[in-house]
């Protein structure tokens, strides 16, 4: 993927002692920024690495009761310090007393460390403005960030190729640029990506009795309504993949349990929901046989891991939020255009998609032998 950094740069990579990471939400945008910072531990192996994430993300970074700095360990793999705000509640109330602690409090941490550059891999106002105010001398963005505006934050504006290019490659490109700092840097392979481990969370999901292997992850819910596919509809295929022998787990989040409700109902019996915190729900993917959904972040979380996906897309473009480096199929119709509009019903293309569309994607993958080398994902047309 070609690059390029404004700016007068040495052709030696400096030796960052210490690189603050800016990925505040969501859920899929933090998986799919994950291999870019495993490449940047990898190429800074002693340097320390902070995330400035949204609280409610920060179990992906590190368990809920170990401590958010210090040593790595199974249960922080990848950083030395997740640093979390609540931007939604601090808008909610922006001149509140309570508001303007919590701000001085979460600025005072990560300004603290003093770190030698940030990264901002949201390319957002407010993640650029935080970026800044790490009190980084350097601040390295994309020269074409997604809110305009991010970019006068940036004293290293980088040059991605966004046409074409999945998010995961993207994240990669910039942190190849921070890697060399050259006007060219040199493409980075994916690396293994961590999680961290919970052992409350892999005892709790233990005790469900699930069979490894045995069971998909049915995923009805998405940030919003043009990306769900009909909850009946996850509950016929549930149906269908009990006869094949295989168990169905219906995974909802906060304001989704009508949704996981209504898939249960139509499964007659085939598929039962679960509600799983973030570690949980990690815990509980690592043992899935496959997961089917949308464009969300469970499904991310499903590739990442490295368990096979059927991707049920609509209005998204899965060429740039597609799964990612697992066994795949993902199905869109032809008649289905990118647009990002939060509309509250369901995207017509989407619906084009039937149910003996994602069965026979799923029983495909089923059959399938994992090959020594994860084929990238590829798209199937649905039935007439």
């Amino acid at each position: 993927m070609a690059t390029g950094m404004t700016g007068s740069l040495t052709a030696a990579a400096p030796q960052f002692e210490s690189l603050l990471i800016v990925r505040l939400s969501a859920m899929g945008d933090i998986i799919h920024t994950l291999p870019a910072v495993a490449a940047l531990r990898r190429a800074f192996p002693h340097a320390t690495l902070g995330w400035l994430v949204e609280e409610r993300w920060a179990e992906l970074l590190c368990t809920l009761r170990y401590p958010r700095s210090g040593q790595r360990s199974p249960q922080r793999p990848l950083v030395d310090r997740v640093h979390s705000v609540n931007t939604a509640e601090w808008r909610r109330a922006p001149f509140s007393f309570n508001t303007w602690q919590q701000m001085a409090v979460a600025l005072s941490q990560f300004r603290g460390i003093r770190y030698h550059a940030a990264i901002d891999f949201q390319g957002a106002v407010r993640s650029a403005l935080l970026a800044r105010w790490s009190g980084a001398p350097i601040v390295f963005g994309s020269a074409q960030p997604r809110e305009n505006a991010a970019s006068m934050f940036y004293t290293r504006q980088v040059r991605l190729k966004t046409d074409g290019a999945h998010v995961v490659e993207q994240a990669l490109a910039l942190a190849a640029a921070v890697i060399s700092s050259s006007t060219a840097p040199t493409p980075l392979a994916q690396p293994q990506v961590e999680f961290p481990a919970d052992p409350d969370a892999e005892n709790k999901i233990a005790s469900l009795a699930l069979d490894a292997n045995k069971f998909a992850i049915l995923n009805p819910g998405a940030g919003w309504g043009a990306k769900r596919w009909p909850p009946e509809r996850y509950g016929q295929v549930a149906r269908q993949l009990a006869k094949d022998g295989l168990s169905s787990l219906v995974n909802y989040g906060p304001g989704e349990e009508e949704l996981a409700t209504a898939v249960e109902a139509a499964s007659a019996g085939a598929a039962r929901k679960v509600s799983c915190s973030v570690s949980e729900l990690i815990a509980l993917t690592r043992r899935a046989r496959l997961l089917i959904g949308g464009d969300t972040g469970p499904m991310h979380l499903a590739a990442a891991l490295k368990i096979p996906v059927v991707a049920i897309f609509g209005p998204t473009n899965p060429a740039r939020n597609g799964p990612f480096g697992t066994r795949s199929i993902v199905l869109r119709s032809p008649s289905s255009m990118t647009d990002h509009t939060r509309h509250r019903e369901p995207e017509q293309g989407l619906l084009e998609i039937t149910v003996a569309d994602v069965v026979a994607a799923a029983r495909k993958l089923l059959q399938q032998v994992p090959e020594p080398h994860i084929p990238e994902p590829r798209s199937i047309e649905p039935s007439e």
